[in-house]
């Protein structure tokens, strides 16, 4: 039987193979029992093994098993190869060995049952010692099927008993790996902690255990390599997104390193910036307090405000960056009510927004604004307390003081006449300040600004018709809950307005579309 399998015609099979993985979907398990029917696996595999100097075969039978393996009727063959994928982990090429990893991941998430059958076989062939060294030594694409390989063993428990074991091994110790590898190694070990820290609390709480955070805290403390800290710090700000794991994030010295690249006057203003986005990131969390405290807030606010004061002109990536980031911190109704406590921070935020010379930083200070007065929070969590509401209305009525524009309504105008971006950030600002009635009467006494926000054909982009058409209800909804404003003539008047504006909807009203343009008018004759 096995000398039936060598004799092949490689013609045949490298045509085969090529219209068969050439469809770029799936294919289905009809499909590829019919292939396998007139080309069995172990066919496949031998020509894989002994006819690779054939032009194009390899690459055509790779393209093959992937999509043959990615079938549940594929999946199932894999337990009869494991000797095969074994040697395809060690193999010299990358793509064999990317193969390998993915059929791995196909193994795990096919045929992973009660049973632990695909975990058992993983361990029983020494697979994740060849995954580790498949993610140090692979070119990339090797490293990333087997870093995924590695993430998917990690969702079951059997599982991260592999990974994270009663008692280590210095070949599968992933602090012992990290410690042998190149600086990219490395790099890709700190990629993969990420990864499983971010699969589960089980694998979270085993990674934060093993003191593998440390790792990543090491690497930011080493400022010598702009490129590796660079890379370190992507990773921090993929680890800020797992909220399961938020309350380890915050028991390292993460926020601490992270502050103190902030503060150092003497670092590349790239690692300055993404260290305030990663903290802005950190905090915008609604329950941070609960791990951190109200003075590790203030810390990164004030740590943030001080950079941004030292700033000019010159530096206005990094501006918009410590804008963004204090944006991100007045996401949550704590964080805004401590950087409004902050009387530099806020006045920053504040006055740039408004600043019609700004530009960039313009725009990140009205999203930035926007955050801060619950553009984006649930109804009964916009308003701040007193105090903070009071610093925020003094705070906006001081900056239109000190302009030509001498009110609110008139700043809001100026923005809603710019360009569309700056308009869709002065959408979020109205719908998150309408919850407050001083500024919902600055709005409705100014009916330029009302006829704006109900005019369908204000905004052509669906973006910018849902920012339109969410600000109008705001308005409306906040007047609508006072019995005062709607006695009002005036203001019932307006909310007679924008009730009309929503019942049309967010795109333009059927019957009242705009003809087309021209954009390229004819030239001009003589």
């Amino acid at each position: 039987m096995e000398e039936e399998y060598t004799v092949v015609d490689t013609s045949k099979l490298l045509q085969a193979a090529t219209d068969f993985s050439y469809d770029p979907g799936t294919r289905s398990e009809a499909a590829v029992k019919q292939f396998l029917t007139s080309f069995p696996l172990p066919v496949i595999i031998n020509a894989l093994q002994t006819k690779s100097d054939v032009p194009g075969l390899e690459n055509a039978l790779i393209d093959c098993l992937e999509k043959i393996f990615k079938t549940k009727y594929g999946a199932s063959l894999i337990p009869h190869f494991m000797s095969f994928i074994v040697v395809g982990l060690q193999a010299y090429s990358q793509r064999v060995r990317t193969l390998s990893c993915k059929t791995i991941s196909s193994l795990l998430e096919n045929l992973e049952d009660n049973t632990g059958l695909a975990t058992s076989l993983v361990k029983e062939y020494g697979v994740y010692p060849l995954l580790l060294n498949c993610l140090i030594d692979g070119d990339e694409q090797v490293a990333v099927a087997a870093t995924e390989a590695i993430k998917t063993l990690a969702t079951s428990k059997q599982g991260i008993e592999i990974i994270f074991p009663a008692t280590s091994s210095e070949t599968t110790d992933i602090t012992n790996v990290a410690a042998r590898c190149s600086s990219l190694g490395r790099v890709r070990v700190l990629a993969l902690i990420v990864k499983l820290f971010s699969t589960s609390s089980a694998a979270a709480t085993l990674v934060y255990n093993s003191n593998l955070l440390g790792l990543l805290e090491a690497e930011v403390r080493n400022v010598n390599d702009t490129l590796i800290t660079l890379s370190v710090l992507e990773l921090l700000y993929e680890l800020t997104e797992v909220q399961h794991g938020m309350e380890y994030v915050v028991q390292t010295n993460i926020l601490q390193l992270l502050i103190s690249i902030i503060r150092n006057s003497s670092a590349e203003s790239m690692l300055r910036s993404r260290a305030m986005m990663i903290s802005g990131r950190l905090l915008s969390k609604e329950n941070i307090i609960t791990f951190i405290g109200e003075s590790g807030v203030k810390d990164v606010i004030s740590a943030i405000n001080e950079r941004l004061s030292t700033l000019d002109n010159e530096d206005a990536d990094e501006c918009e960056c410590a804008l963004e980031a204090l944006g991100h911190i007045g996401l949550s109704s704590q964080g805004a009510i401590l950087l409004l406590s902050n009387a530099s921070a806020s006045r920053h935020v504040n006055n740039t927004a408004f600043d019609l010379h700004a530009r960039g930083r313009q725009l990140a200070a009205l999203h930035s604004l926007g955050n801060i007065v619950g553009e984006t929070r649930p109804e009964n969590n916009k308003l701040l307390n007193n105090d903070a509401e009071e610093r925020l209305r003094r705070l906006i009525y001081e900056t239109a003081s000190n302009t030509s524009k001498l009110v609110p309504s008139g700043l809001v105008l100026a923005i809603l006449k710019l360009e569309y971006e700056f308009r869709i950030a002065g959408y979020r600002l109205i719908t998150g300040l309408a919850a407050r009635p001083w500024f919902l009467v600055e709005i409705c006494s100014r009916q330029e600004i009302i006829n704006k926000l109900i005019d369908p054909f204000t905004e052509t982009s669906k973006i910018g018709m849902e920012a339109r058409y969410k600000c109008c209800e705001a308005i409306y909804k906040a007047l609508a809950s006072s019995p005062n404003f709607l006695s009002d003539p005036a203001l019932s008047g307006t909310a007679e307005q924008l009730l009309e504006a929503i019942k049309k909807g967010p795109y333009l009203a059927k019957g009242r579309q705009r003809e087309a343009q021209p954009e390229v008018a004819t030239a001009d004759r003589f």
